[in-house]
């Protein structure tokens, strides 16, 4: 079973570690890098969220949502959405469905509205990061015809 647990400062040692695997590095940053970006954000008025992703007690994972502004180049929707930023499944825990149920468990967290409400919740992805695009279509995103920082925009409506 998925679960979406605080980083604290028990687990962020074993969250730091966490790898994709070496051709899926151009895709995600470190999450040591995604947690001190959230750091930033938080400091600056900004509303992240970074989560492990754990499957039985075991962390398999790490997701960093955002409200609003990210700080990056933004599609038109950012003043009403929240953004799965950061979505990563260790190399080793890859080709388990920790993936699909972890994105399950993010969207259900979204629909809270934590910061706020929201229309929509967007993801940046890479052209090429096939794996990821059919992802969040099986979910119901799709693209919007926006590009942000030279990823496409995909738009769920919540």
């Amino acid at each position: 079973m998925i679960e979406l647990r605080k980083i604290t400062l028990e687990n962020r040692r074993a969250i730091f570690n966490l790898e994709v695997s070496e051709d899926q590095r151009r895709f995600v940053a470190s999450n040591l890098s995604s947690v001190a970006l959230c750091y930033v954000l938080a400091t600056n008025g900004g509303h992240p969220f970074p989560f492990a992703i754990y499957a039985d007690e075991k962390p398999v994972g790490f997701v960093m949502l955002t409200y609003g502004n990210t700080g990056y180049e933004l599609p038109s929707i950012v003043d009403d959405s929240y953004c799965i930023l950061r979505l990563m499944i260790d190399k080793q825990y890859q080709n388990k469905g920790y993936g699909r149920e972890a994105m399950e468990k993010i969207l259900e967290f979204i629909r809270t509205f934590p910061a706020g409400p929201a229309s929509y919740c967007w993801i940046p992805y890479g052209t090429d990061n096939i794996a990821a695009k059919k992802l969040y279509e099986s979910f119901g995103f799709r693209d919007n015809g926006e590009i942000c920082d030279n990823k496409p925009i995909t738009v769920l409506q919540l």
